[in-house]
């Protein structure tokens, strides 16, 4: 796990070596180990590094095969690198390091650009082909590690965040009207390839960016997720090769030279991982949970349900109370990290967690991403039942705000059309998924995951030099979910096969519980410092002449900030202090 950058002008145009070393800097947090970098005629890559496999000075990066004419940076890792390295060995290959990051080099010249399919895990790269001349970069299935781009024609720039981009003054900072409706909409979802900034894009996931020797670009997509082939099997036979799968993708992620913890909130998910992460390491396995101050009659913590699993498979379990006095400078250290702007709430609950973690150990697993593939969320019973359109029921059930609160809240400069509703019907209406929880599964798995819990997740651990793993987003165990049914997963309230498997091993004190959160209650209900720390942004001479948000919708926010809550329980104040606090710190 590290940070990456680059600035690739193929027009022999020379790339100065000061302009990729003012990138690093923003990216030391994600990689406080070692830095690197490369300067050749067209091509200029560096790297902060996160040292978790190949602890040797052979494992830095920019990685060079003079022999290969290859160089490569990667931020993440490649699970399977050893079974990839057995193979290519018998190829012929020599390999100078035990680095999973070598293999990119050897199975791009032994497979071309389609190596990238071999791949399991999670990544992000930039491999330079100096023979050929041409860049390729690419980014996992399930976009769990982010790249950043800006494109100026002749020279392109990357980076793991916006802030690297922003050093090497590659951004424009005029905002994009279609990514705001998108923030204020989608429940702080921004979809790949837009950023807020215009001439900032993302990567998309599953999707390799390839830059030839005479400038021309094109991107190709290898890997998609069809909901429409359906395997007919017994709920055993669904539980076997379910518990199966995911033992398997937790085996996967325990690939490190250094200590694996996990993050273990009570709830079914981070329990069942821990539960299997016990089997494989039964007196060594450290736990992590984190807590807050009960709000509003809203409870701030579920220790009570980490105690039992902790205790249960004897793990070394750590737990850490936040006060909310506390909590309002580590909010906004949380918000300087964030490579774009994030609504929810337990954002600083994953930032303040991964400090504490990050004194222990660089490595842990993490629970995210069975909701969406397994069906656990209130929306998608919704989906399925009513009148109407599939993608309106979806709306309603999910999104912040309509269209006309947007344009309620925006000045007329940013109006424009219901690019959110738009979104979200095209989506619905594409091949593939024709179920209607199918089409909402797909949503989220390929859009709403990737740009909400996988970006806070990556973000707010990557802060602390903290890489986290998420076993339930093995790509095969998404495509085994894919294949199911949606009434075994819509069963039981959500998640009901992945119950039923859970229960092999797991108390059913544990597994049937009412569902919980990552609850920070003082930045839902905005109290004392909170709502004055809001007022201040929103009232500031620098949000007033950037004139994005109208007086009037501020103002109404500002007076009854707990009766403007949205459908899942975020405050709208909390959403326009946070995007106007992080434009600030940005510099816009």
């Amino acid at each position: 796990m590290c940070g990456i950058c680059g600035i690739i002008d193929l027009d022999d145009n020379r790339i100065q070596q000061n302009q990729l070393r003012s990138m690093l800097p923003p990216l030391e947090r994600r990689g406080p180990d070692d830095e690197g970098w490369l300067v050749q005629p067209g091509v200029a890559l560096g790297h902060r590094r996160l040292s978790i496999i190949d602890l040797t000075e052979k494992g830095r990066q920019p990685m060079v095969d003079e022999e290969l004419g290859l160089t490569v940076v990667c931020n993440g890792e490649i699970y399977n690198f050893r079974e990839l390295k057995r193979e290519l060995t018998t190829m012929g290959y020599r390999f100078f390091s035990s680095s999973d990051t070598e293999v990119l080099l050897k199975a791009y010249h032994a497979w071309g650009d389609t190596f990238v399919t071999r791949l399991k895990g999670m990544f992000a790269f930039c491999l330079y082909d100096a023979k050929r001349r041409r860049c390729i970069l690419g980014r996992d299935r399930l976009g769990i590690k982010p790249l950043y781009y800006v494109d100026e024609g002749s020279t392109f720039y990357f980076a793991s965040n916006i802030q690297a981009l922003m050093r090497a003054d590659a951004v424009r900072p005029r905002l994009s009207k279609r990514a705001l409706h998108h923030y204020l909409t989608f429940h702080g979802v921004i979809p790949a390839p837009l950023t807020i900034f215009e001439n900032v894009q993302k990567l998309e996931p599953a999707t390799l960016l390839v830059i030839e020797s005479n400038g021309r670009k094109s991107k190709q997509t290898y890997w998609k997720l069809n909901f429409d082939e359906k395997w007919n099997l017994s709920e055993e036979e669904w539980i076997e090769r379910l518990l199966h799968t995911l033992e398997t993708s937790v085996k996967r992620r325990m690939v490190s030279d250094v200590r694996v913890g996990a993050l273990l909130s009570g709830g079914v998910d981070s329990s069942l991982i821990v539960a299997l992460m016990a089997r494989m390491e039964p007196e060594s396995l450290r736990t992590y949970s984190i807590g807050f101050e009960d709000v509003a009659g809203e409870e701030g913590n579920e220790f009570r349900y980490s105690d039992q699993v902790a205790e249960m498979f004897g793990t070394q379990h750590r737990k850490y109370f936040i006060d909310s006095r506390q909590l309002l400078p580590h909010l906004q250290d949380c918000i300087r990290n964030m490579s774009e702007p994030m609504t929810s709430h337990d954002a600083v609950g994953f930032y303040l967690l991964s400090r504490e973690v990050s004194r222990e150990t660089k490595v842990v697993l993490s629970g995210q991403g069975a909701d969406e593939v397994f069906a656990g969320y209130h929306w998608y019973p919704r989906v399925n039942d009513g009148t109407g359109r599939p993608s309106d029921r979806y709306e309603k059930a999910f999104f912040d705000r309509d269209h006309l609160e947007i344009l309620e809240a925006l000045e007329p400069e940013y109006h424009g059309d219901d690019w959110s509703k738009q979104f979200v019907r095209d989506h619905f209406g594409m091949p593939g998924a024709s179920h209607p929880v199918d089409r909402a599964l797909r949503l989220d798995i390929t859009v709403m995951l990737v740009d909400d819990p996988l970006k806070r997740v990556d973000n707010m651990t990557m802060s602390w030099g903290l890489e986290a793993r998420v076993p339930f987003l093995d790509h095969e165990l998404v495509e085994l979910a894919a294949a199911m049914p949606p009434e075994i997963k819509l069963s039981g309230g959500g998640k009901g096969i992945l119950k039923k498997a859970a229960e092999r091993l797991l108390p059913r004190r544990i597994i049937y519980r009412k569902k919980g959160y990552f609850p920070v209650p003082a930045l839902k209900y905005l109290r004392g410092e909170y709502l004055e720390f809001a007022r201040d942004i929103l009232l500031s001479d620098r949000a007033r002449s950037r004139g994005l948000f109208r007086p009037a919708y501020v103002e109404k926010l500002l007076a009854a900030p707990e009766e403007h809550i949205t459908v899942l329980g975020g405050s709208k104040l909390s959403q326009l202090a946070l995007l106007e606090f992080w434009l600030e710190e940005m510099g816009c």
